[in-house]
């Protein structure tokens, strides 16, 4: 069974249609998986390539969770900061990593300029650092997990505070520890560890690992992790 399969979309900034592939969801089970999320997959396949359709007619770039629709200065914004440049390219069928990482730059220039969700813009520069964590390339996804732990950071003070939303917590905690910020990694986790509001027992478990492991590391290079946050 050939694991991508094509479904045809209308795009919300010129309404043409056009075809983008889909991973079917037998493949889309991960072999190994980082402390971020980051997948890895058999089979030559990574779903995460597939996560971004592109309308080939004028450029526009999208995720399942992006702006269902645009206003009519949306649409002008678009054209005037990233459609103008755009030249006719296909990105319907199966995708390598370069064109994988074009896709998510696509998204990401549409996106700011449409005024996208932050949400949806964390999670497009999260992808990004992955991809480049899959080429090796640590400086550029350094520079994109703090990217994105800044636009995650920005979800949190609009809606997070409401959500009460543990895996948007850990999340800033992991960023902020694979960026080096241990001290504030520390404080992120313990704040799930410590708030009895919070009912994700996956996400305390993982919480309580990295902030042990943390707390471990920072002693023995002589910093006080306790200082920084402690559990309860």
């Amino acid at each position: 069974m050939d694991p991508l399969y094509q479904t045809n979309l209308q795009c919300i900034c010129c309404e043409s249609s056009y075809p983008t592939s889909k991973v079917r969801p037998s493949f889309k089970k991960a072999t190994t998986t980082d402390t971020d999320f980051c997948g890895y997959y058999k089979n030559g396949i990574n779903p995460d390539f597939y996560v971004v359709r592109v309308c080939p007619s004028c450029g526009f770039a999208s995720t399942e969770n992006g702006l269902s629709q645009l206003s009519d200065r949306q649409k002008k914004q678009y054209y005037e900061q990233v459609g103008v440049r755009w030249s006719v390219r296909e990105f319907g069928g199966e995708r390598d990593m370069e064109q994988a990482l074009s896709c998510y730059k696509l998204a990401l220039l549409s996106g700011q300029s449409v005024g996208e969700k932050e949400r949806v813009l964390a999670g497009i520069l999260h992808h990004i650092a992955w991809l480049y964590r899959y080429q090796g390339k640590v400086q550029e996804e350094q520079r994109f997990l703090r990217f994105a732990l800044q636009s995650y950071i920005k979800v949190y003070e609009e809606e997070g505070e409401q959500l009460n939303n543990a895996r948007l917590m850990y999340i800033i905690g992991e960023l902020n520890k694979r960026i080096g910020e241990s001290s504030e990694a520390v404080r992120w986790f313990s704040r799930i560890i410590n708030d009895k509001r919070i009912m994700d027992a996956a996400m305390i478990r993982a919480s309580r690992d990295q902030w042990q492991q943390l707390r471990e590391e920072m002693a023995a290079s002589g910093q006080d992790s306790l200082s920084a946050g402690g559990l309860g």
